[in-house]
C-alpha cells in the first residue's frame, strides 16, 4: 500500500509542474497556432532566473520561505521581458504563413536562446535547495512528503482553474474564443487580433517561465535543461490534445504516473514509459484524449 501511495505523490507531483508548463504551451497553440519549440528555453530561462533571484534574496540573510516570492516574480520578470520581443519582434512577421515555417523559426530561436543562456549564466549548475528545504516535511498515510511538493500541486490547479475560468467565464476569454474560431470574422468586429495574440503569447511565456522558476528548488539548473522539457511537454499536450486545458490536465497525469510507476517497479523503463504510453493512446485516439472537433474548410 505504502508503495502503491508512493507512485500516486510521486506521479501527481511531477505532473504539477509539468502541467503548468504545458497550460502555456497548449494556450498559445490554441490561440496562435503555433508549435512552440522555443518554450522550453521560456522554461530553463524561467529557472535560471528564479535560481538567480532566490540566491540574491537569500544573500540578504531573510527567510528562504520567502524565496517562493522571488520565484513567482522572476517568473512575472521573464514574461514582461521576453514575451514582448519574441512575439513583437520576431513571430509577429510569419503570422498567415506557413505554420511548418513557425515551427522552424521556434526551433532557431530555441537554438539560439541555449547559447544565449550560456553567455548570461555560464555552464556550471545552480542550487537554490533552502527554498525547498524550507517549508518542512508532512505526514500523510503514515508517510513523510516535503511541505514544498504540496505547495507546487497547489500552484498547478490554481493555474489551470484559473485559466479554464478566464476562458469561459470573462469577457475577455469570450473574445479570445471567438478569435480562436475565427479570426477574420473577430477583426471585422472590431477585434484587435495582434493584441490578442501578444497577451496570448505573453500568458503562456509566464507559465513556462513560472513552471521553471518553481521547479529550480527542485533540480540542478544547468545548460540541457530545456531540451528534456519541450519534448516531456510536447508528450503531455499531444496525449491530451492541442488546444484542451482538460487534455494538458491528464496528459499530464498520465505522463506523471507512468514515469513514477516506472522509477519505482522498472527503472530502467523510465527514459521511454511516457512514449510507449503515448503511443498506445494514439493508436486509439489519434488526435489525442481531449481534441476539439475542427470545422471543416470548403
Amino acid at each position: 500500500m505504502s508503495l502503491l501511495q508512493t507512485i500516486l505523490f510521486d506521479g501527481i507531483t511531477y505532473a504539477s509542474w509539468l502541467f503548468v508548463v504545458a497550460l502555456g504551451l497548449t494556450l498559445v497553440f490554441g490561440v496562435l497556432k503555433i508549435l512552440n519549440i522555443a518554450h522550453g528555453s521560456f522554461y530553463a530561462i524561467g529557472a535560471y532566473a528564479g535560481a538567480s533571484l532566490v540566491g540574491w534574496v537569500l544573500s540578504m540573510k531573510v527567510s528562504p520561505a520567502l524565496g517562493v516570492v522571488a520565484l513567482v516574480m522572476a517568473a512575472v520578470g521573464v514574461a514582461a521581458l521576453v514575451a514582448p520581443l519574441t512575439e513583437r519582434g520576431l513571430l509577429r512577421m510569419f503570422y498567415g504563413r506557413d505554420e511548418v515555417l513557425l515551427v522552424l523559426v521556434t526551433y532557431a530561436m530555441f537554438l539560439m536562446l541555449e547559447d544565449v543562456m550560456k553567455m548570461i549564466w555560464g555552464v556550471n549548475p545552480y542550487y537554490v535547495s533552502d527554498t525547498y528545504q524550507a517549508f518542512g516535511n508532512i505526514e500523510l498515510g503514515g508517510l513523510s512528503y516535503v511541505t514544498y511538493d504540496i505547495l507546487l500541486i497547489g500552484v498547478a490547479l490554481l493555474c489551470g482553474l484559473l485559466t479554464w475560468w478566464v476562458l469561459n467565464h470573462t469577457r475577455t476569454g469570450k473574445i479570445v474564443t471567438a478569435v480562436i474560431h475565427s479570426p477574420e470574422v473577430a477583426s471585422s468586429m472590431g477585434v484587435r487580433i495582434s493584441r490578442i495574440y501578444a497577451g496570448a503569447f505573453s500568458a503562456g511565456v509566464f507559465l513556462a517561465a513560472l513552471g521553471g522558476a518553481l521547479t529550480a528548488p527542485m533540480i540542478s539548473v544547468q545548460p540541457g535543461l530545456s531540451v528534456g522539457v519541450i519534448i516531456t511537454s510536447f508528450a503531455v499536450v499531444i496525449i491530451g490534445g492541442l488546444g484542451s486545458i482538460e487534455g494538458a490536465a491528464i496528459g499530464a497525469l498520465v505522463v506523471g504516473l507512468a514515469r513514477a510507476a516506472s522509477v519505482h517497479l522498472w527503472p530502467p523503463a523510465e527514459l521511454f514509459s511516457i512514449y510507449v504510453v503515448m503511443a498506445v493512446i494514439l493508436v486509439f485516439k489519434p488526435e489525442g484524449l481531449f481534441q476539439r472537433i475542427q470545422a471543416r474548410k470548403i
